[in-house]
């Protein structure tokens, strides 16, 4: 009997860009391609929670289109962020019914960031909304989560497309979705979109130094997108689609070579 490949799936950060993974979740189904182990930061860590949790990725869409974002933003006094992350906290931990990581159908591990040993940080433990919590934090945006002696932020700073982990998870065959900023940004409209945008920039430079020619990568083309814009579900899971309808063959003939080897 053919020993099946583990398929780790790397979920990358990029904001409402990274409404595109619900896409390639929904077009890895259709073939019959289903994730065993799946690592997120930021956005990734968002969607890779709801899928390991057990909500499908026709749900995720449903969900994304009929959730007004703008109620989730918890307004503070910028003292150490914009926005609390209390009720999106909360949406988290109602989505994801409160599980702990040993709870999920999906072996999942997400990135943040310590501020304070400036490492990144892999979170496996506890309450799966915490971690998530802590892993969209993006400093000057989101109020940072304050774990022990820990300052947890976006894990996407060190680890916007978090292939090395899921490889470490133990992956035969490694897909990674990088939903990020590839050369070209709109204008930025506020502060937010200034922020965001200056951290992408540092961000493209890490992640091209992580590529290795073994994986498989999808690239929604999204750049044009408002990454703190929810509005554009169909368009960003579209897009999803397309990127990965382009290199489904390629992943199909990795499990087949791997099945051939074993």
């Amino acid at each position: 009997m053919k020993k099946k490949p583990r398929i780790g799936l790397a979920l990358g950060a990029g904001a409402s860009r990274g409404l595109a993974h619900i896409g390639v979740l929904q077009v890895l189904e259709e073939h019959g391609i289903f994730p065993d182990l799946i690592a997120g930061s930021s956005i990734g860590a968002i969607v890779g929670a709801l899928y390991a949790s057990g909500i499908s990725p026709q749900m995720m869409e449903g969900i994304a289109e009929n959730l007004d974002m703008r109620m989730y933003y918890d307004v503070a006094i910028p003292k150490l962020g914009f926005v609390k992350g209390e009720r999106i906290e909360e949406l988290i931990r109602l989505l994801t019914k409160g599980k702990t990581f040993d709870e999920l159908k999906i072996p999942l591990k997400v990135t943040a960031v310590d501020l304070k040993s400036n490492q990144s940080v892999i979170l496996d433990k506890g309450e799966v909304y915490k971690a998530v919590r802590a892993s969209i934090s993006i400093p000057g945006i989101f109020v940072p989560v304050f774990d022990g002696d820990k300052v947890l932020v976006d894990g996407g700073l060190l680890e916007r497309l978090p292939t090395r982990v899921v490889r470490d998870m133990g992956a035969d065959i490694i897909i990674g979705v990088d939903v990020g900023y590839r050369g070209q940004h709109g204008d930025p409209s506020n502060i937010l979109g200034i922020i965001l945008q200056s951290f992408e920039v540092i961000e493209l430079a890490l992640v091209d130094s992580i590529i290795n020619d073994e994986d498989i990568y999808i690239y929604p083309e999204l750049g044009d997108i408002n990454p703190m814009n929810f509005d554009e579900v169909k368009r960003c899971v579209e897009e999803g689609r397309r990127a990965t309808l382009e290199v489904i063959d390629e992943i199909k003939k990795k499990i087949e070579e791997f099945q051939t080897k074993s």
